[in-house]
């Protein structure tokens, strides 16, 4: 009887073992959409330059060198096959998350990742930042409209990138200093890029608080919700490096960019096993 009972038990776990994933409850979705500004539309990041590439976006994209989350659903799940919506807009702040998510509840998706926030703190000066009481009011709107209209969908809100590292990596590069005049982008933290001046600094903590501010509305809001997930504050953490950024703009993440987005966020995510 002993000897029954071990070999029932060796047969349970090797079963376990030999289980595919989506067998121990893991279960991917049929159909994704994605909602956000111009990083999840790929700006800067395809062939043709000053344009978005949304075939290389992080969350929905279809290249293979990117390897984005539908990429990783399609692998394993192949009825997500050209069900995967690109609902972000470039230049969006929070207060446009209100009419993408409208557009998703027509689109009936099981999965929608939520990466939104930057242009709120990337303003033309320090002043024009999206206060923090109306950036959580504009979330909690957004959200309330998601859940009702989409209710068994899995939602992941993604943290807002680490500008100020931006900065920090870039800001001795005559020609990102020169893109930056140019371009105005982000002006509340790459104003001034090569003064050093305490005041500047103080300038750029500011902004990197806010953001900081905004991805605590984002976990918390987020948690008031059974399915949805955040990504522990994963991509404000991750270092990135120059040649994750576009040399067309020194802004906007580069095909590389993308590709680490999409590692990290899916590391951190609700459907990585």
């Amino acid at each position: 009887m002993r000897r029954l009972l071990a070999g029932n038990a060796a047969a349970v776990v090797l079963l376990l073992v030999v289980q595919p994933a989506a067998s121990q409850g893991l279960d991917y979705p049929d159909s994704m959409a994605a909602t956000g500004d111009s990083v999840t539309r790929a700006f800067n990041a395809g062939a043709l330059p000053w344009t978005e590439a949304p075939w290389n976006s992080w969350s929905t994209g279809e290249s293979r060198y990117v390897w984005s989350h539908y990429r990783r659903i399609l692998a394993a799940n192949p009825r997500i096959v050209l069900r995967n919506f690109n609902d972000a807009r470039s230049g969006a702040k929070m207060s446009d998350l209100q009419r993408q998510v409208s557009l998703v509840n027509l689109q009936r998706v099981e999965y929608v990742t939520v990466l939104i926030g930057a242009n709120d703190a990337c303003a033309s000066s320090e002043a024009a930042m999206t206060p923090v009481a109306e950036f959580r009011a504009q979330f909690e709107v957004a959200m309330g409209t998601l859940a009702a209209g989409s209710p068994d969908a899995l939602v992941y809100v993604v943290s807002i990138p680490d500008v100020y590292r931006l900065w920090l990596i870039l800001h001795e590069n005559p020609e990102a200093r020169w893109k930056w005049r140019l371009t105005g982008f982000c002006k509340s933290m790459l104003a001034n890029p090569a003064s050093t001046a305490p005041a500047d600094e103080a300038r750029r903590q500011r902004v990197r608080e806010r953001i900081v501010q905004y991805n605590g509305v984002l976990a918390d809001v987020c948690a008031e919700y059974v399915l949805c997930r955040s990504d522990g504050n994963a991509v404000f953490r991750y270092p990135f490096q120059p040649r994750h950024v576009s040399t067309r703009d020194y802004f906007h993440p580069s095909r590389d960019g993308q590709r680490a987005l999409a590692q990290v966020t899916w590391s951190a995510g609700p459907l990585a096993g």
